[in-house]
């Protein structure tokens, strides 16, 4: 008669040995993947910035439209074309004094 050994056979380790790698592999991939948990954060970062971006450039835009149509044919702002004849063309009152 033999006696039972009490080592495992080589079968359960490799079989052992393979799924733990396996799972380490999955685990590593679900981490740090391309679409991974890392991944998703730093999307999820820049989603907020570009979100900012475009919040800014829309108030932007809105301003800008409204100079627009308050330097249009159909709108005449007086303080605002006073203020540009003096930004571009330097234009000052006559009885204005400059002191430079």
């Amino acid at each position: 008669m033999t006696e039972p050994s009490s080592r495992p056979s080589l079968g359960a380790a490799l079989y052992v040995t393979l799924a733990f790698g396996l799972a380490s592999y999955f685990t590593f991939a679900a981490v740090q993947g391309n679409h991974g948990l890392f991944q998703r954060i730093e999307t999820e970062a820049e989603i907020a910035a570009l979100r900012q971006t475009r919040d800014r450039l829309a108030a932007e835009l809105v301003r800008v439209e409204n100079r627009t149509q308050r330097l249009s044919d159909g709108f005449l702002d007086l303080d605002l074309l006073d203020q540009q004849l003096r930004d571009v063309l330097g234009y000052l009152r006559p009885d204005e004094l400059v002191i430079r």
